[in-house]
């Protein structure tokens, strides 16, 4: 482990030392950039390794060569303290070293469909958006809606917003999948507790150097704007609809009045369409990644139930129960992802370990 240690030592000082040379153009900035903030938290914990393995040799040095009893049994006490930190640090520094997920820095569309349950699904998909971009807002993300299709009672049969953050795909990752909820409608009169239930799906965002696509691949059409809106909405052809002749993926815009800016954001859902089917395809080979224990992401697989009356949370995956529901849905999300992230690096190191 000491020889991958002071690999990444050396790689992060190059680094350094490659940021600050000359001609450096914008998209070699931008890399070397990218992997120095992912290497410097592991660099410092590295640095504090060595630090306390050096304290520890030093401290059991002193003892070999020290007579006065007070200040051996002082030493003694370093040394316990000390190799009590050093197995701490390896411990943080195995999980630490696991190997990237390699769409973790991207940003995320995050798309919320209406499942079972009619307007009262629809209505949590609006819940589900709320507690995501208060949780973004506390974060200082930003996102962006790319399309809606709104209900009458001010519900979402679907929608699609983009989080723009280095963090983004890292914090929601774990969120595809089916999510039930278990209330009271306010569209039922005898008071009945209903179950609905919306799915979740979150892209990791491509950049157009990283899926390219040609125009003779693709199919524009544009066709008039429905549902609610301002001016030129249902009244001018702005919503655009692009076919990707090769995977057969069709994607919908409409939000904007502006048929060019609908079909940017198209583009942007469709990128991260395709990046996702490619990344299903090189999952469907790989029978370790079959067996997370987080989750496929499959949008069929139930991962969590909201139950307002018992104002209770609970998260299938790893049997996570909260009963502050109310707080969650307000965009206090930390302790339920920092726990699925918890779960998700001690599943890895164990598969890393062959456990």
């Amino acid at each position: 482990m000491k020889d991958r240690l002071l690999k990444i030592q050396q790689k992060f000082l190059k680094i350094d030392e490659e940021l600050s040379g000359p001609n450096l153009n914008s998209q070699k900035l931008k890399e070397l950039s990218k992997e120095r903030s992912r290497l410097t938290p592991i660099y410092t914990k590295i640095e504090e390794y060595f630090k306390t393995e050096k304290n520890l040799e030093d401290a059991r040095a002193m003892i070999a060569s020290e007579s006065d009893s007070e200040m051996i049994s002082m030493l003694k006490a370093e040394v316990e303290e000390s190799t009590t930190l050093l197995t701490s640090l390896t411990e943080e520094l195995e999980v630490m070293l696991l190997p990237p997920d390699p769409n973790s820095g991207k940003n995320v569309l995050v798309e919320i469909r209406a499942g079972t349950g009619g307007e009262e699904a629809a209505l949590f998909v609006a819940d589900l958006f709320r507690m995501y971009t208060k949780y973004a807002e506390k974060k200082r993300m930003k996102y962006d809606i790319i399309d809606m299709a709104q209900t009458g009672l001010g519900g979402y049969k679907e929608i699609v917003f983009s989080i723009e953050d280095e963090r983004a795909y890292d914090l929601f990752k774990f969120e595809p999948g089916a999510h039930r909820v278990q209330r009271i409608p306010t569209t039922e009169a005898g008071g009945r507790i209903h179950t609905s239930a919306v799915t979740v799906a979150v892209l990791p965002e491509a950049e157009e150097t990283e899926i390219k696509i040609q125009e003779n691949e693709i199919r524009v059409d544009v066709f008039r704007s429905s549902g609610p809106g301002g001016q030129s909405v249902n009244t001018t052809d702005s919503a655009v609809r692009i076919t990707h002749i090769p995977t057969g993926l069709v994607v919908s815009c409409q939000d904007e009045k502006s048929q060019l800016k609908n079909k940017d954001k198209a583009m942007r859902i469709l990128r991260a369409r395709i990046l996702e089917k490619r990344d299903e395809e090189a999952k469907a080979s790989s029978d370790a990644l079959k067996k997370q224990m987080i989750g496929s992401g499959d949008r069929s697989e139930r991962i969590r139930t909201y139950n307002y009356p018992q104002e209770r949370l609970t998260d299938h995956r790893i049997n996570f129960t909260s009963h502050n529901l109310s707080a969650i849905l307000n965009g206090d999300m930390d302790d339920l992802l920092n726990e699925l992230i918890q779960a998700d690096r001690i599943q890895r190191l164990q598969e890393s370990k062959g456990t």
